[in-house]
């Protein structure tokens, strides 16, 4: 048994708690938010984000950071990618060299272009990293549906020993070396959600969210192996496979917030009806950068950014990348 600390009360971290719980873990959640943590201590379930997951009478919660890192065998860092490195900075002083943190956020920070992984490793550089991703709604696993998810890490080490914290018949891990493809991959099919919820809310079909899906996956591999990321995981769970049920799936805040865009709702009016963090917005303008840093061409994630950022008409980008220059979809096939 394992003594673990949940930094971040959301649906995330609480379905992973109730996950880790379950696994045979001592689990003590953390959250800023006083009135969070009184409504998990005293109703043993978070009725606004998680509602009908209950929670053990074990399962600790706290508002104390120090007591929820103090002598815990690992870190799961769950709090909205916004607020990574500003939790990261305040959790530095409780942090013992060797830490364990595994983020489980998705996200690149807008100022400097960095991973979520790459931010707790400026903040905290004594602490060992890994990362969990994968197509992997909480409303799902809090209910403890079949999930599928990968931890990429440093070491082959300690992959191994989370795949085995995580692991049980309803909650498959697998484990990588290429951390960066997966954050990678997890941060920019948020963007790509977004676009295909403005598809969903402007009355568009099938055809175009399949299109979506399918180039938008080629945008995130193309920037994704520009920066390092090895192709074969954009093509796999925490690409190709986050990014379809992120598109797909109404669980989705990032679709959500899509729809309500199309349907002519400006981005703060829907991410206030959303009521949760929509991390493709804040991820939009970083990727936009990086393209335009390492010259790859990202013309949906463009779109979207301009639709966001700078009133564009959603209808108008959508006809605007229709009417693109003709080209060839893989330029690498021989004719």
């Amino acid at each position: 048994m394992s003594k673990i600390g949940v930094i971040g009360a959301g649906s995330w971290g609480i379905a992973l708690a109730n996950l880790l719980f379950k696994n045979g873990h001592n689990i003590c959640v953390w959250s800023i938010d006083e009135n969070e943590i009184k409504m998990l201590s005293e109703k043993r379930e978070h009725e606004a984000k998680l509602p009908g997951v209950k929670l053990p009478d074990e399962m600790e919660f706290t508002t104390d950071l120090e007591s929820a890192i103090k002598e815990k065998d690992l870190l799961v860092l769950a709090v909205p990618s916004p607020y990574t490195r500003s939790t990261a900075k305040i959790m530095r002083p409780f942090i013992k060299k060797g830490q364990i943190i595994v983020d489980v956020a998705k996200g690149i920070e807008e100022t400097t272009l960095m991973t979520l992984s790459a931010q707790i490793e400026d903040e905290i550089p004594d602490a060992e990293v890994a990362v969990l991703s994968g197509p992997s709604h909480a409303e799902e696993v809090g209910r403890g549906l079949p999930t599928t998810v990968v931890i990429g890490a440093k070491s082959e080490e300690l992959a191994h020993k989370l795949q085995k914290t995580f692991m049980n018949e309803v909650f498959r891990v697998y484990i990588t070396s290429d951390r960066l493809g997966m954050e990678l991959g997890g941060s920019l099919k948020n963007v790509i959600a977004l676009a295909a919820g403005i598809a969903d809310g402007l009355g568009y079909g099938d055809n175009a969210k399949a299109a979506l899906i399918t180039r938008g996956i080629v945008e995130i591999a193309r920037l994704g192996e520009k920066l390092g990321g090895a192709p074969q995981t954009f093509m796999g769970l925490t690409g190709m496979g986050d990014l379809i049920v992120t598109c797909a799936s109404m669980h989705s805040r990032n679709r959500r917030a899509g729809i309500l865009i199309g349907q002519g709702k400006s981005m703060k009016e829907a991410m206030d009806e959303v009521q949760m963090v929509v991390e493709g917005v804040y991820s939009t303008k970083a990727a936009v950068a990086l393209g335009k840093k390492y010259k790859v061409s990202l013309p949906i994630i463009e779109a979207v950014n301009a639709v966001l950022f700078h009133d564009k008409n959603p209808r108008e980008a959508v006809n605007e990348l229709m009417i693109r220059e003709n080209r060839f979809e893989n330029a690498q096939v021989d004719w």
